[in-house]
């Protein structure tokens, strides 16, 4: 799906992901703790939905994410805002933030709790002392289904997309295996599949991640159907 960064596009947009209100939550979180901040980066940004919102409430935006694709259309999505391709595990831009965020459970995709502190000790080295994170997790293995099938059928722009997953948990993550049935009206139907891998971290390893950072956390969350967000402060001065 990372490859086909139009149809990703296609089905959050079909499936009604409000990527407005998300931005706004996030956007009031950072300003709760730093007023000032002018400077935002989304790591795991996709094609840029969230950013386009971000870049609206800060002076300046950039952008991070791991596939190329993503990467070509949230540039294309976005001109004039830097978007760069790296991984949130060891990415190095020139700069620090006021402001860092990660969304859409995008953390989950990291293996062990050795790549999460990782990804949160990246994250420290490009924020601003005082500065924000807001991480969106993937569930916590306390509220995590298993066997879990969910389908839907969307149609945007003349394109409809089936999208049919199912979920099992082994080990420490859910195993995700996701079919999409793609009927356009110039190149037919097709049919692919990804198989998704996310980590169910537990509260206290993402905390103690946030620790290393030389951040504060805290845990707002969960709701019916979001795992929740944490929101962690950089303390002391570089």
């Amino acid at each position: 799906m990372y490859r086909r960064a139009e149809l990703y596009e296609t089905i959050y947009r079909g499936r009604g992901k409000d990527y407005a209100a998300d931005s706004a939550r996030v956007t009031a979180l950072v300003r709760e703790h730093h007023p000032s901040a002018a400077s935002l980066l989304d790591v795991a940004c996709g094609t840029g939905s969230h950013l386009r919102y971000f870049a609206k409430e800060f002076d300046h935006v950039e952008g991070v994410d791991l596939a190329a694709d993503m990467v070509r259309l949230a540039r294309r999505n976005l001109p004039g805002v830097p978007v760069h391709q790296g991984d949130m595990r060891d990415f190095r831009l020139d700069r620090t933030f006021d402001a860092i965020t990660c969304m859409f459970s995008s953390i989950g995709y990291l293996r062990d709790a050795d790549e999460l502190t990782a990804a949160l000790e990246c994250f420290g080295r490009h924020l601003a002392p005082g500065g924000v994170i807001v991480l969106e997790p993937w569930w916590f293995p306390e509220r995590a289904l298993a066997r879990h099938v969910v389908g839907d059928v969307v149609t945007v722009d003349g394109r409809t997309v089936s999208r049919v997953s199912h979920a099992v948990r082994r080990g420490a993550a859910h195993h995700m295996e996701v079919h999409y049935l793609v009927a356009d009206p110039d190149a037919g139907i097709q049919h692919f599949t990804d198989t998704h891998v996310l980590a169910l971290f537990e509260r206290e390893q993402y905390e103690a991640a946030f620790a290393r950072a030389g951040c504060r956390v805290e845990y707002l969350g969960p709701e019916e159907t979001s795992p929740g967000l944490f929101v962690g402060v950089r303390t002391g001065e570089e």
